[in-house]
């Protein structure tokens, strides 16, 4: 039954080693399990000038065969091709697992042509068909049609075929396992979740006590809504933490999360960070760019220390909370997003809106959820928790195995922490980085904590708890918070310049606005300062 032999030259030689070779590098990329299929079985039809190629799998539920891929037909005929496991000629070579020729389709009653791809009257069409096998199990058919000619061989069709549908199973084998590793990495995820979520409560946040409590409360009240939302409380509060556990407990949390640092940019930069530009915008605005708003649509914008964004600005970002639409700058079209803000400062934005520095109509409209950040001596309890956690994760950054001794913990847990969280941290990271020795004692850190600042006074009292009476040196008198050490470093900044503002924020790292805004806040007075 078998036709006239291929003829044995190069030529023929040359054209199944190139095909071998497309097919394998096709699989190699492993880019996508029906794309890859699809144009293995073109490379034979291009190559070979094999017709209406198809592959037959077996269904996830056993019950039938279909075609999962094929090169030559339409969608409605591959759609078509379903087959009993038992049925017509696909079901013989899947139940027996050996390769089927139909020579010619017209005599041969098992040759369904259930899809409907050839003419009526079937003329001068063969049929060759082989088992796909995975583990030495037949999990479907390769087959192509053949048109009658006398360089026709089944024999070396049939041959040529098995290797194609061995590489097609090894590759079905290899999806196989990328789809269980992948399903088990996110099983794995969700598993340690849950361990963070029953640890760490249901935010990521560490901490038990009432005033975090408070606030994993209101994270929940506020996250479902699209309510903007403003974080309040002293610098290295996680503020940035809570904006994203709103985010990520709210129905955008599949969308993008994108935060922006009010203060760290100058305002024209700060300008086309947040809402794009377009091209010969301004000089060196070679190409288009796109803002965080626009990167934002569909998600939430968190934008830290609010309270420094410039006037002009503040009057297109109220634009974009009440209409939410925008213009890149220098462009004219009008952008449409949809992106929930969450705001957050350090400062007394009330204040600023007092002084003229900050918009009443934005700070309104930012002000809808206040959400006040507890600062770490309001929360000691949660103390023990969090150096913890910070010791077992410099411990691993950093390939140390560094425990703190409970009276440090204790000693620790007493401290003000005018840093809060961020202090902390910072702290145990010195600590295990610098530490010659495994356990940690209190006496280890009264070095590491001197170089910090202080609330408590310079002379230890009765009343004074262990860790304030060994942390305060007697000499040089320390700041007793944050803003007397922000108020010492300005008026240093202004008297090495002569109370001329412009260089000492140049020294400071701040604007000329952002200098202008602390001397008010501060209350500083130039005649304090001149004459020395």
């Amino acid at each position: 039954m078998l036709q006239a032999e291929y003829p044995h030259n190069s030529s023929v030689e040359t054209l199944k080693i190139q095909a071998l070779t497309e097919i394998c590098t096709l699989i190699s990329k492993v880019v996508h399990l029906d794309t890859t299929l699809t144009h293995i079985l073109q490379v034979l039809h291009d190559v070979l000038s094999m017709e209406r190629a198809t592959l037959v799998l077996i269904d996830q539920n056993h019950q039938h065969l279909a075609i999962k891929s094929s090169y030559g037909l339409t969608v409605k005929e591959e759609q078509r091709g379903i087959y009993g496991l038992s049925e017509g000629i696909c079901g013989r070579i899947f139940q027996t697992g050996a390769p089927c020729v139909v020579p010619d389709i017209t005599t041969e009653p098992l040759f369904l042509n259930r899809t409907g791809a050839r003419s009526a009257s079937k003329d001068g069409v063969s049929f060759v068909g082989v088992p796909v096998l995975v583990d030495g199990e037949p999990v479907g058919v390769l087959t192509v049609d053949r048109l009658f000619g006398p360089a026709v061989s089944f024999e070396e069709d049939i041959n040529f075929l098995d290797i194609v549908a061995t590489l097609i199973g090894q590759f079905l084998m290899l999806h196989h396992a990328i789809i269980e590793k992948e399903e088990k990495l996110v099983e794995e995820n969700k598993s340690l979740k849950a361990e963070l979520h029953s640890r760490f409560n249901r935010h990521y946040i560490i901490g038990n006590s009432k005033a975090m409590q408070e606030v994993f409360w209101t994270i929940e009240k506020v996250a479902p809504s699209r309510a903007t939302a403003l974080l309040l409380g002293e610098s290295g509060t996680g503020k940035e933490l809570v904006a994203r556990a709103i985010h990520e407990a709210s129905p955008r949390s599949d969308a993008p999360f994108i935060k922006v640092n009010c203060a760290a940019l100058p305002d024209n930069l700060l300008e086309s960070e947040l809402f794009g530009h377009d091209k010969g915008a301004f000089t060196g605005a070679t190409s288009a760019k796109p803002g965080r708003f626009e990167l934002a649509d569909g998600g939430t914008i968190f934008l830290d220390e609010i309270g420094e964004m410039p006037l002009l600005l503040q009057a297109k970002l109220l634009r974009v909370l009440q209409e939410h639409q925008f213009e890149r700058i220098g462009g004219t079209r009008t952008l449409t997003v949809d992106v929930r803000v969450i705001a957050a400062t350090n400062i007394n934005l009330q204040e600023t809106v007092d002084h003229g520095l900050f918009r009443a109509d934005l700070f309104y409209r930012l002000n809808v959820v206040p959400l006040i950040l507890p600062a770490l001596r309001d929360r000691k309890s949660d103390i023990p928790l969090l150096l913890e956690h910070f010791v077992k994760s410099s411990n691993e950054r950093n390939g140390k195995n560094i425990m703190l001794d409970q009276t440090t913990v204790e000693y620790l847990s007493e401290y003000s922490w005018p840093g809060n969280v961020r202090e902390l941290q910072n702290l145990v990271e010195r600590i295990v980085i610098l530490a010659d020795k495994n356990t940690i004692q209190p006496a280890d850190i009264t070095d590491h904590l001197h170089a910090l600042p202080h609330r408590a006074t310079s002379v230890a009292t009765p009343t004074q708890t262990l860790a304030e009476s060994h942390i305060m040196p007697p000499n040089p008198p320390q700041p007793t918070s944050l803003k007397d050490l922000e108020r010492q470093e300005i008026i240093a900044s202004l008297r090495r310049h002569g109370w001329v503002q412009a260089r000492a924020a140049r020294e400071l790292g701040l604007t000329q606005r952002q200098i202008g805004y602390r001397i008010k806040k501060l209350k500083l007075e130039k005649p304090e300062f001149v004459g020395g």
